[in-house]
């Protein structure tokens, strides 16, 4: 191999897939969609979201009372 065939096999080809990586990356995905920022008013309906849409209704537990031993233990501290 040459020395251009070798800058090229071993600069050209990186710095090219640094290059696609880049604009892929780095282009306006929204184009012009308004985005929400601090201080402005909210103007959608609310939304409520829940990690267990199943269990939506059901009978829950008091916070105050462990099914186990009769009190909550845990916390912030991690005094389990």
């Amino acid at each position: 191999m040459n020395m251009l065939e070798t800058i090229v096999v071993f600069a050209g080809i990186p710095l090219a897939i640094y290059g696609l990586v880049s604009v892929v990356t780095l282009r306006s995905r929204n184009g012009g969609v308004t985005r929400y920022r601090p201080g402005q008013p909210w103007e959608h309906a609310p939304l409520w979201w829940t990690a267990n849409p199943a269990g939506v209704g059901e009978q829950r537990q008091s916070a105050g009372a462990s099914a186990v031993t009769g009190s909550v233990k845990g916390g912030a501290r991690g005094n389990w």
